[in-house]
């Protein structure tokens, strides 16, 4: 089994990362923000931004079922929500209950193979508004870290 050591490591090698998730949260005044690796049956923690101790460190794993990322997976498109216990797509799903987020918006991070590396996603437990306002600068952001992952990605590999 692929224990996706390289892919963290190539996200942590990204010096830009850590300054990309803060601008995250402060854009959409959330305090977790990560990028994660997803795959059909892995959602791993590369690199993020802990405001609420969420109490997610790099490397550490959910059950991708479990997750939204693994939907955005499947359809490549983003994400987000304001207030879940207000919005009737997702007020009765299980993932916002299981880790007790109000507010959501993940971007997925589509690699030059156009391949699905994972997403940027953000969540905080206190409802927010606007964030389709974001979305823009967040599919921009998930742009850059493809391209640095692109860049740091050994010809071999590709």
């Amino acid at each position: 089994m692929h224990d996706f050591a390289d892919d963290i490591a190539r996200v942590q090698h990204v010096p830009e990362i850590e300054a990309m998730l803060a601008e995250v949260c402060e854009l959409t005044g959330m305090g977790f923000a990560a990028v994660a690796r997803v795959t059909a049956d892995r959602w791993i923690a590369c690199q993020l931004l802990d405001r609420i101790e969420f109490g997610l460190h790099p490397g550490d794993e959910l059950k991708v079922k479990t997750t939204i990322c693994n939907e955005i997976r499947d359809s490549g498109i983003c994400v987000y929500i304001d207030q879940v216990s207000l919005d009737e797509q997702w007020r009765q799903h299980h993932t916002p209950a299981m880790y007790g987020f109000e507010s959501y918006i993940s971007i997925p991070i589509i690699l030059d193979d156009g391949s699905f590396f994972g997403t940027l996603c953000a969540i905080d437990p206190k409802p927010r508004t606007g964030l389709a306002g974001v979305v823009g600068r967040m599919e921009e952001i998930a742009a850059t870290i493809a391209r640095e992952l692109d860049r740091l990605t050994p010809a071999a590999s590709k």
